[in-house]
């Protein structure tokens, strides 16, 4: 807890420093319909069209460099050759194991791939072929386990100690979080008159690190995480205390990206100081209502937790709060659909 309180703008600014020469600086969208639909601005923050399809590549490269520790080669846009030759700089580290639903293992194998690492990847037995393939298209070991979270910690765990590798969780890590952060950072230099920002929410990597970056940079910005039906953020927030039940359990819905119930117990402490306590909770039958609008009227291929946000900036809930908050950032975090199984069909 104490290591991602430290988490500050200036880590944010490095860790950007660190992974621009490797990851996209990924555009925003507007709408002119949406805009009208919801009689705000909404400026839509395209990590769909990031490295691996989603804005895991930033904490995940982040984490990996500085395990490496090539801060200095990651800050000048040299070769990834260049970058993979620093493997000789740490024998120690072996390579890196994680687990993850499958965005932050796609991530962390891109990564390790890029400095020459090893990887290993523990993913739930039910996660969606296209990013089982992924992962191993980047050349990481993929390990099954079953779909819970306790199976897939003890999994980790296990492999971690068979093989000598570091683990890099999907959310609860300092240099995960400062990699996040760079969305928040990107965002408001990009539309600087945001009021506030929806942030879809799993363990709380992305919304702590954005939360972090934008509130340093714009105190008066409000941050609103976006969830699955099940996952009691706002109960917990409005208490002050955790009250998810133990041991973790996934929640139930489509989006795979974020079905973690419980934040982790570092992102925690930073959402309860920065998140506003509102949470828009929303179901799966309204996920693919923001997915669809995306396909349909922006032409962007988007996931389920991506669909969250964009409903959630459609919803009765926004529509009825202060119409002084004018312009809105919509965080779309990925875009790693399996095509033959869309959610609508």
């Amino acid at each position: 807890m104490a290591a991602a309180a430290r988490v500050t703008l200036a880590d944010v600014y490095r860790a950007h420093e660190r992974i621009m020469p490797y990851i996209h600086k990924t555009p925003v969208f507007t709408n002119a319909t949406f805009d009208k639909l919801i009689g705000r601005n909404a400026f839509f923050k395209a990590e769909n069209l990031q490295k691996t399809g989603s804005f895991k590549a930033r904490g995940a490269l982040n984490a990996v460099s500085n395990l490496l520790q090539v801060q200095d080669t990651c800050t000048s846009a040299r070769p990834v050759s260049s970058v993979m030759s620093l493997r000789e700089r740490n024998a120690n580290a072996a390579g890196v194991v994680t687990h993850s639903t499958g965005n932050h293992g796609q991530a962390l194998a891109w990564a390790a791939q890029t400095v020459g690492l090893k990887c290993a990847v523990i993913v739930p037995r039910d996660t969606p072929q296209v990013k089982k393939d992924a992962i191993t298209s980047y050349g990481a070991e993929l390990v099954l386990c079953e779909p819970t979270p306790q199976s897939r910690q003890e999994t980790c765990q296990r492999v971690a100690e068979e093989q000598g590798l570091e683990f890099v969780p999907p959310f609860d890590h300092h240099d995960v979080i400062a990699g996040q952060g760079t969305i928040g950072m990107e965002l408001l230099k990009q539309a600087p008159d945001l009021d506030a920002i929806l942030v879809p929410v799993s363990g709380g990597g992305m919304a702590s690190g954005i939360a972090i970056a934008a509130k340093a940079m714009k105190p008066d910005i409000k941050i609103y995480l976006v969830e699955a039906e099940g996952k009691m953020c706002e109960k917990s927030l409005r208490a002050g205390e955790r009250l998810w039940p133990n041991p973790p359990q996934f929640v139930d819905t489509i989006a795979d990206a974020i079905r973690t119930q419980q934040l982790g117990n570092m992102t925690w402490p930073i959402l309860l100081k920065y998140a506003e306590k509102d949470v828009f909770t929303i179901s799966d039958a309204d996920m693919i209502k923001g997915m669809k609008f995306a396909f349909e009227r922006m032409k962007l291929v988007i996931e389920a937790a991506s669909g969250a946000a964009v409903v959630a900036a459609m919803s009765d809930k926004l529509a009825a709060m202060d119409k002084d908050m004018k312009n809105i950032g919509v965080i779309l975090c990925g875009g790693n659909v399996d095509i033959d199984k869309l959610p609508w069909y």
